[in-house]
């Protein structure tokens, strides 16, 4: 019994060793290919801000100028004079509205949109609103969702009840919180042709998808009509979710926990003599063993308390002791399991700041020395047995505390290097949105910002025929800068979470982001978009959620496609989970490296 049980704690460890040496090869893995991906960052950035440009420029200008030429061609055929003043205010208001978009977007000011916006763009239909705040991404996206429809109403269904809701919603997960965006028309004939762009749904469901959530288009069914349907989160804050604490990064922690144990109780049981010495001394020492092994679980996440909590251990060994209750006595158990000390020692200097864990050696060598100075070998003095050995205790416990700190300042360097590269790597990225959009500012002065002018030009001095040529002709110069801004092709993806959506949109697929978007280490955001290029395909909604200790990505996945994303997310650290109906949620934990190997 006692040489299976110190067995089983040996292959406990070297099952956590192993798994972790795995760990260490998969980030070195992970962060190699996020250093070979981070020369496409900026042109992804570039291409991304060209995409949001596009869904910007036909959001602001389509809607007011396709409702110039609707208004301005019904005033011109059925020739009435007071239906050509009305067109004609209606032009000039409407054009030095969309100059001043227009100028806005020429001096790159991103002022986003909210609820107070979409009341006042809907308050000409049927409209009502029973959801009172969103978080701001949501907002903008629903803004958009209702200007878009309607701008497509007033195209494609003119004269037509429009009726445009804004409710509260359950959903996907339990105690998410949504709402959905629904316009809805009855049907009509076209105003005038060729007024689209060809971008406005397209850009309208990736801008949906980015805040979170999912946009349906399409004909009402049972009915005429057309319906525009937006489902967006209406609270940044993500459920909680529990996982496994013997996984991830505290593995090694519980496997310390199992040898220490295995190895107390194990020793005993190998003895010629009888094992504890009688009932009473084998009860108290195996709860003794577990008291003073179970704090090794704390070693990452709590080491100072884990600390005194293993001291405290030890002297209540130590008072057991002397009062007879305990075998084999509480020096022996020092001299053999004293490791268990400075494994802790070693994890408060990685751990605490240096003026909070100074105090662990000395800590370590105070109670070491009583509990040594207990043994019967020692005659004499057992005080000046304690001082002499608590000295020479010192010294190594230092040692230990000493190497665990020189692990932290080893690791916060290469943790400070690793934010340098994301600052000057952000800091590209940022370079090249900005010269894209000094691109687009510039192509947009020389082409709808001019005709908009001249809308407004000809609607002052009367000309109806003129505000219509005008209003047609910047339509026309929005779609030929659209299709200019239309991304290429710009080889694979970064993998990044960012990186996610242009691979999701390469396979037909949808991602959904959750929680509140952040800087993530290098290696997490690889596994992630390894997790998810693994879940992607044609159709397919995968959820990437960004809490507060990791990342979570969801979707669908085969039998095959399970088994290798399990196999991932054991060597990030993580955890797979299924959900019972298909699909599967892979954790993957944000720890620095040196929290459990």
């Amino acid at each position: 019994m006692g040489v299976a049980l110190t067995v089983g704690g040996l292959v406990a460890v070297v099952w956590a060793v192993g798994r972790s040496r795995r760990r260490r090869a998969a980030r070195r893995g992970a962060l190699a290919d996020y250093e070979a991906g981070t020369a496409v960052v900026s042109l992804f950035a570039a291409l991304a801000e060209r995409e949001r440009l596009a869904v910007e420029l036909h959001d602001v200008a389509a809607h007011r100028l396709t409702g110039i030429v609707v208004d301005a061609g019904a005033a011109l055929r059925l020739a009435d004079p007071e239906r050509s003043g009305d067109a004609l205010r209606h032009a000039g208001v409407a054009g030095r509205a969309a100059v001043r978009e227009l100028e806005r977007l020429t001096e790159l000011d991103a002022t986003a949109a909210g609820f107070a916006e979409v009341d006042a763009l809907a308050h000409a239909v049927d409209y009502r609103r029973t959801v009172d705040t969103a978080p701001a991404g949501s907002a903008q996206a629903a803004y958009r969702v209702v200007r878009e429809a309607l701008t497509n109403a007033a195209r494609y269904a003119a004269g037509a009840a429009v009726r445009v809701r804004i409710e509260p919603a359950d959903g996907p997960d339990d105690g998410e919180r949504m709402f959905v965006v629904t316009v809805t028309d009855d049907g009509g004939t076209a105003a005038e042709p060729n007024l689209g762009t060809g971008l406005g749904l397209a850009g309208l469901a990736a801008t949906v998808t980015a805040a979170g959530g999912t946009f349906r288009a399409g004909p009402d069914e049972g009915r005429a009509g057309w319906s525009v349907r937006a489902v967006l989160p209406s609270a940044t804050a993500v459920a909680p979710r529990r996982w496994p604490l013997w996984r991830g990064t505290a593995a090694l922690d519980y496997a310390l926990v199992a040898l220490a144990i295995a190895l107390s109780l194990g020793a005993s049981l190998i003895t010629t003599e009888a094992p504890f010495g009688g009932v009473l001394s084998a009860l108290v020492t195996v709860v003794l063993s577990g008291l003073h092994a179970v704090p090794l679980a704390w070693r990452s996440r709590a080491p100072g308390r884990a600390l005194v909590a293993v001291l405290s251990a030890l002297l209540l060994w130590w008072a057991c002791d002397r009062a007879g209750w305990t075998r084999p006595p509480v020096s022996d158990v020092f001299l053999v399991y004293g490791w268990v000390e400075l494994t802790l020692v070693y994890s408060v200097g990685v751990r605490l700041p240096w003026r909070r864990g100074v105090f662990a050696p000395f800590a370590v060598a105070a109670v070491g020395g009583v509990a040594l100075a207990s043994g019967s070998g020692i005659t004499g003095s057992r005080t000046a047995a304690w001082a002499v050995l608590a000295g020479a205790l010192v010294l190594p416990s230092l040692a230990v505390w000493c190497w665990g700190c020189r692990t932290a300042r080893r690791y916060e360097r290469l943790r400070v290097a690793a934010v340098r590269r994301r600052v000057l790597l952000d800091g590209d990225a940022d370079a090249a949105v900005s010269a894209q959009r000094l691109v687009f500012a510039a192509g947009l002065r020389d082409s709808a910002l001019r005709h908009a002018r001249a809308v407004v030009v000809a609607a002052e001095r009367g000309d109806l025929s003129a505000v219509r040529e005008e209003a047609r002709a910047g339509l026309a110069a929005l779609r030929d800068l659209l299709s200019g801004v239309r991304a290429e092709d710009g080889g694979s993806p970064p993998p990044t979470v960012a990186g996610i959506a242009s691979l999701a949109a390469r396979h037909g697929a949808v991602v959904r982001y959750a929680g509140v978007r952040r800087p993530l280490p290098a290696a997490v955001e690889v596994f992630a978009y390894r997790t998810a290029s693994a879940l992607l395909a044609v159709g397919v909604t995968v959820t990437v959620r960004t809490l507060p200790d990791g990342v979570e990505v969801s979707g669908p996945a085969g039998p095959e496609v399970e088994r290798r994303l399990r196999a991932l997310a054991d060597a990030a650290g993580g955890s797979l989970s299924s959900t019972g109906r298909g699909a599967v949620r892979v954790w993957l934990p944000e720890a620095f490296p040196w929290r459990s190997e």
